[in-house]
């Protein structure tokens, strides 16, 4: 937006962070949260500090480094706030677990590591952080975040020191960050919807149960690679003297990869579904569903302690649909989903809720390209989280605006 396009939107951005920063009590500090705002969704190739603050008629280098690294403004119950005016109006259908990454250089900024990088797509030094969005058919908005803090900085005092970062904060596996996002924003008040997430989430058996404990249903990717029995295989015991342990009952015939068993059906098994149409037209590809029993150790844990011990467990891995999709034209399937949802659910339907992650790559890219969530400079834990947050608002400002261009802005 330029300056002329920002000032015709004053009134309703102002009205906007008297409700979502109603937690912050100090009206100035409220005033630079606006500021900040407008400087994130003004024009401009990069949104740090410095060059908004000389972008802005009203900008203050000063203050508004101040309110972002050390204000004490507490960025959750901003979130909350954002999160429960936005996400009716949004009325998802999913719930998005994804994660993004912020490549940096140096050691010093928090929470960086050499690790796997998705904006670079390869082993990088940066910073990830996991995220939760809410989404529909139209729009989508991200919930909360947490940042990942890889296991190198548990013990190492300096950085932690010198970067803010609480005690109580420690290394976390993202699945399990991803757990911690949905229970918080079901703390909050917001109904949960059926969870997405990629195979780096869906590929664990430990998220899907978790998912499952919660009475959660889902719909997640996994790898062509993973290991499962077909739904009609038996485990067997073999013969048992009566003397002893009586021997339990073992799967006898070997695991097979998901494509394997996707292919076995045949191509004829799989029916044309549409799950959206795009700016090209409708958007179809050919999808059938399975039952699969998942293999694997996490996997036959699982089932042993919902047996009540592996003396009450009879054997049986329990079943799991699988959905695959067998675009025309290639030689064996090419995505595979499992989810919890009924089988009688329609396919279309089924395929329309896998894809919607296509919204969550449109959140990324807003944020990044157009709002600035990977241009922060700052080093320290709350300055992050309090620019991550300060995104999360404008791009949550927009979405409410382009839902309802023509509301009356208050004076």
């Amino acid at each position: 937006m330029d300056l002329r396009q920002i000032e015709e939107l004053r009134g309703e951005l102002a009205a906007f962070v008297v409700e979502v920063f109603a937690s912050v009590r100090r009206k100035d500090t409220r005033g630079w949260g606006e500021c900040y705002l407008r400087g994130l969704m003004l024009d401009g190739r990069r949104k740090s500090i410095q060059l908004m603050a000389e972008r802005l008629p009203d900008g203050d280098m000063q203050a508004l480094q101040q309110f972002v690294n050390q204000s004490s403004w507490d960025h959750t119950t901003v979130l909350r706030a954002v999160a429960l005016k936005t996400v009716p109006v949004v009325d998802p259908v999913v719930w998005v677990i994804d994660d993004v990454s912020f490549p940096k250089d140096g050691k010093m900024s928090v929470a960086v590591a050499r690790q796997w990088c998705g904006a670079l797509g390869k082993q990088s030094n940066c910073q990830v952080a996991v995220s939760l969005h809410a989404a529909s058919d139209t729009a989508s908005v991200p919930i909360s975040w947490r940042l990942f803090v890889p296991q190198e900085w548990d013990e190492d005092i300096d950085r932690r020191t010198k970067t803010g970062v609480p005690e109580e904060v420690g290394h976390r596996e993202k699945w399990r960050l991803a757990l911690d996002l949905i229970d918080e924003a079901i703390g909050w008040g917001l109904t949960p919807q059926v969870i997405v997430a990629d195979a780096g989430y869906g590929q664990n058996t430990a998220f899907r149960q978790a998912l499952t404990d919660r009475g959660l249903d889902f719909i997640v990717a996994v790898r062509a690679d993973e290991s499962a029995h077909p739904h009609d295989a038996v485990p067997t015991a073999p013969a048992w003297s009566g003397r002893g342990r009586k021997p339990a009952a073992r799967y006898r015939t070997p695991t097979l990869p998901l494509k394997t068993l996707a292919i076995a059906q045949g191509r004829k098994a799989y029916r044309q579904a549409t799950w959206r149409t795009g700016s090209r037209g409708p958007m179809r590809s050919r999808f059938a569903l399975h039952t699969v029993r998942p293999a694997g150790v996490a996997a036959r844990g699982f089932a042993m302690a919902q047996a009540g011990g592996s003396a009450a467990w009879d054997g049986i891995l329990p079943a799991t649909t699988l959905l695959c999709e067998w675009p025309t034209g290639q030689q064996a399937p090419t995505e595979y989903w499992m989810t919890s949802l009924p089988t009688d659910t329609p396919l279309r339907k089924l395929a329309r809720l896998a894809k919607m992650r296509w919204r969550i790559e449109h959140d990324y890219r807003e944020m990044k390209h157009g709002l600035g969530l990977d241009h922060f400079e700052g080093r320290t834990w709350r300055g992050w989280h309090h620019h991550t947050t300060l995104v999360t608002a404008a791009h949550a400002f927009l979405t409410l605006h382009r839902l309802h261009p023509k509301a009356t802005a208050p004076a």
